[in-house]
């Protein structure tokens, strides 16, 4: 990883709505315990089995989590964006992390120590709740996953995926496009399909007149259609 200028710690930790009722004395706390990562993109930020330290925060970019079976196929557990947390759960548990990190892009990433994050529980309730409200959040994605998996066909999952990028003033909309974040074979794996399946789909979606597939944008001529198929 390159070396880059310092950032202001405080302020964007002040800015992180996990922290952003906290008290300036409690921000310059959290801020000594906290230090920055500059990733650029494919670096791994942890492997499997790597000890937890403490959390990472995303300030900007796009990080995978992800594991490698014993073939050596890829496994997309989540995608993370802006603003996202990734690691608490285990940092509580006290085990080592049962995935690796890769960034996507170029990001910038906050990693506050354990230790920091214990004391200040110990001070603040309020931060225990916002927690424990992440880590419920990320629990009821993964058991929505696992509902989609086993309940839902490809084209279900992966219409379902394009309707949950849309903004509330699209969901009934015409013309409206959708950016990919990242390639096709990372969605694809974070959908448990394979590449080969996902594009096959993607070209179904396409003769059905659904969709119209430019490089990583989706174009939706009507959404109202595309959700009658999402079954």
């Amino acid at each position: 990883m390159q070396a880059s200028p310092p950032v202001n710690i405080e302020a964007l930790l002040t800015h992180i709505p996990l922290f952003n009722r906290l008290a300036a004395e409690e921000i310059s706390r959290i801020a000594r315990a906290t230090r920055e990562i500059h990733a650029n993109k494919g670096d791994i930020l942890f492997h499997k089995n790597d000890p937890c330290t403490g959390f990472h925060l995303l300030v900007y970019g796009q990080v995978k989590l992800a594991f490698t079976s014993p073939q050596g196929s890829e496994k997309v557990v989540e995608i993370l964006t802006q603003g996202q947390s990734f690691g608490e759960a285990v940092m509580f548990m006290e085990k080592p992390y049962i995935v690796f990190a890769q960034a996507l892009t170029d990001s910038l990433l906050l990693h506050i120590s354990k230790s920091a994050v214990f004391a200040e529980l110990e001070r603040d309730h309020n931060l225990c709740r916002k927690m424990l409200a992440g880590m419920a959040m990320r629990l009821h994605q993964l058991m929505n996953d696992v509902e989609s998996y086993s309940l839902h066909s490809g084209k279900q999952r992966i219409i379902g995926y394009l309707l949950r990028e849309l903004s509330d003033a699209d969901l009934n909309g015409t013309n409206i496009a959708v950016t990919l974040p990242t390639n096709k074979g990372v969605i694809a794996s974070r959908l448990n399909l394979t590449q080969e399946h996902f594009s096959r789909i993607l070209h179904e979606l396409t003769e059905l007149a659904l969709i119209v597939v430019e490089g990583r944008k989706i174009h939706i001529p009507c959404v109202a259609n595309l959700r009658k198929h999402e079954g």
